[in-house]
C-alpha cells in the first residue's frame, strides 16, 4: 500500500452515512478501496464528534478533497478530508484495552506451539548474523493471520533493503493468491539515510499500524532492526552532548523502548471496533551478546522472546530458535483457544515434549564423554524422540511447498504423534523389549518426513498412522510376552 504524493491522484470513496447521522470519535464515515485486500475506512478524526451536515457522494476524490462536515454541540465545524495527520510520537487513543487471548498464527511450529505470540503481542526476536532473523520475519509476513503487515527497515545495509522491495511484490498471498503488496505496507530507511530519519522510522512504523487497527484490522508490524534504531538514538544524543549510559546509549533507552512496545495490543477501537497490533522487533546484538543493552531492555518489555542460535544455523536447523532459552509469557492465554480448536490435551502434549528435550539437554554432555550406545535403553530411547522432535517438528523448511506453513490441528497431530510414540516406547524397554526391534517398527526417518509428506488438508493421516503404529507396538508386546 502506498500513500500518493501525486496531487491529482483520485480515490473511489463510498459513503457509509448520510447527512443528520450522530457520529463519535472513530466513526466509518466511508469506504475507500485501496488495493483488492485492504477496505481503507475513513474514520471521524479523535477530536472531532456532534451531527455530520455534509456528505460526500460516491465518487472520486483527491486527497485534500472534503469528504464530510462535522458540527459538534458547540457550533465548532470539521472538514474532514481523505487525508488524516497524526504525530508519529504520540500514541493513538483507543475505547478500551482486550485481554490478549487469541494466538497469531504463523504457520511456524516453533512458534505456533512453543512461544506463541497473542495477538496484539511483543515478540523479541534476537540473533546474531546470519542466524535467519530476516527470513523468519519474512516467513512471517507471508503466512502470519494478520490482515495487514508493516515492514519497517530501519538502518539495514541498502542492498538487503533493496532485495525486500525486489521480493515483496513478487510474493503470492496464500490467502488470497493476490500480490503480498496489497496488504504489505515497506518502511525504507538504510543505514546510508540521515540518523534522524533512521529513528522516526520506527514511530513511523507503528502509528500505521494504530491508523489501521482503528480501522478494525488486525495489524503485524515486524521491526527489522530495532538495534539499528537504538544506534540512531546514541548517535542524535552524542551530537546533543547528552550524558551517556551503558556502552554509550542514552540513559533514556529504557523508556523509549517501553513506549514503542506498549503501543501494541489487543483493542475496542474509538468506533467500537476490534482490531489489534502485534509487534515483532528483530536485536542484532553485536557478536550474539545477548547481555547488551539493547537486547536487555527488549528482553524487559516484551513476553515472547525467540532467540536465534548460531549453532542451530550453522546446523542448518532452521528456524533457529533455541528452545532452551526461548520463552513465552502468552502460552497460558491462548492455551483455552488451542484446546477449542484442535485438541483439549494441547497444553498437556506440549509440556510432555518440552520434558523430552529438557532432559536430552541434560543427557547430551554425558554422551559426549561416553557415547550414546553406553546409555540404557530408556536413555536412548529418550535420545532418539529428542531427535524425533528436533527434526520432525522444530525444524520446518521455509521453502518447501508443504511444509513452508503448518496449520494449527496439523500441528497439533504431529506432536501427540511424536509424544505418544515416546510414551509407547518407553514402556516397552521398561518390560525388556529389544530397542532394535522398536526402531525398526516405527522407521524414524519416515516419521520425521510426515511434516512435509503429510499436506494440511490431509493431516488426519497422521492420527491414522499413530493408530497403525499402537497396534503393531501392542502385538510387539504380545510377542515378548510369548
Amino acid at each position: 500500500m502506498q500513500l500518493s504524493p501525486l496531487p491529482e491522484k483520485r480515490w473511489h470513496f463510498s459513503p457509509a452515512l448520510a447527512s443528520g447521522a450522530a457520529v463519535t470519535p472513530g466513526s466509518v464515515l466511508g469506504v475507500v478501496p485501496e488495493t483488492a485486500l485492504i477496505e481503507h475506512r475513513v474514520l471521524v478524526p479523535v477530536k472531532a464528534a456532534g451531527e455530520v451536515i455534509m456528505i460526500a457522494a460516491e465518487g472520486s476524490y483527491a486527497l485534500d478533497d472534503t469528504i464530510a462536515v462535522i458540527r459538534d454541540a458547540k457550533g465548532e465545524r470539521y472538514d474532514i478530508t481523505l487525508l488524516q495527520r497524526w504525530p508519529v510520537r504520540q500514541e493513538r487513543p483507543v475505547g478500551k484495552r482486550l485481554e490478549p487471548d487469541r494466538p497469531l498464527i504463523t504457520g511456524q511450529r516453533v512458534l505456533d506451539t512453543y512461544f506463541p505470540l497473542a495477538k496484539g503481542g511483543t515478540a523479541a526476536l534476537p540473533g546474531p548474523f546470519g542466524a535467519g532473523k530476516t527470513i523468519l520475519q519474512h516467513a512471517l509476513a507471508k503466512w502470519s493471520d494478520a490482515q495487514v503487515i508493516i515492514y519497517v527497515g530501519c538502518g539495514e545495509r541498502g542492498n538487503e533493503m533493496a532485495q525486500v522491495l525486489q521480493e515483496f511484490p513478487e510474493l503470492s498471498d496464500p490467502w488470497s493468491d493476490r500480490p503480498l503488496m496489497e496488504r504489505t505496507i515497506l518502511i525504507a530507511n538504510t543505514s546510508n539515510m540521515p540518523v534522524a530519519a533512521r529513528e522516526a522510522s520506527i514511530y513511523t512504523g507503528i502509528t500505521l499500524a494504530e491508523y489501521y487497527r482503528d480501522q478494525g484490522y488486525h495489524v503485524a508490524l515486524m521491526a527489522d532492526s530495532t538495534s539499528r534504531w537504538a544506534e540512531a538514538l546514541r548517535e542524535i544524543a552524542g551530537r546533543l552532548e547528552e550524558m551517556p549510559a551503558e556502552e554509550g546509549y542514552p540513559a533514556y533507552l529504557p523508556s523509549r523502548v517501553a513506549a514503542f512496545y506498549e503501543r501494541a495490543g489487543r483493542v475496542e477501537t474509538l468506533g467500537g471496533l476490534e482490531g489489534s497490533v502485534s509487534v515483532i522487533g528483530a536485536v542484532s546484538p553485536p557478536g550474539g551478546d545477548f547481555t547488551e543493552p539493547v537486547t536487555q531492555h527488549t528482553q524487559r518489555f516484551t513476553r515472547a522472546f525467540w532467540a536465534l542460535d548460531r549453532g542451530l544455523a550453522s546446523a542448518r536447523h532452521y528456524p533457529a530458535i533455541n528452545w532452551q532459552t526461548g520463552y513465552s509469557f502468552y502460552t497460558e492465554a491462548v492455551a483455552s483457544w488451542w484446546a477449542k480448536e484442535t485438541a483439549a490435551d494441547w497444553h498437556e502434549l506440549r509440556r510432555k515434549a518440552a520434558e523430552v528435550l529438557e532432559q536430552d539437554a541434560r543427557l547430551e554432555q554425558l554422551v559426549r564423554l561416553i557415547g550414546a550406545e553406553a546409555l540404557p535403553d530408556r536413555q536412548r530411547w529418550l535420545l532418539e524422540m529428542a531427535r524425533l522432535i528436533k527434526e520432525g517438528f522444530l525444524q520446518q523448511n521455509a521453502l518447501h511447498e508443504v511444509d513452508a506453513y503448518c496449520i494449527p490441528s496439523k500441528q497439533t497431530r504431529l506432536l501427540r504423534l511424536f509424544v505418544r510414540l515416546y510414551e509407547l516406547g518407553q514402556e516397552m524397554v521398561t518390560t525388556g523389549v529389544p530397542l532394535l526391534k522398536l526402531r525398526q517398527i516405527l522407521d524414524l526417518p519416515r516419521l520425521i518426513r510426515l511434516k512435509e509428506t503429510v499436506p494440511n488438508d490431509q493431516a488426519e493421516q497422521i492420527d491414522e498412522i499413530l493408530g497403525e503404529l499402537e497396534t503393531q507396538v501392542q502385538a510387539l508386546r504380545q510377542q515378548g510376552r510369548t
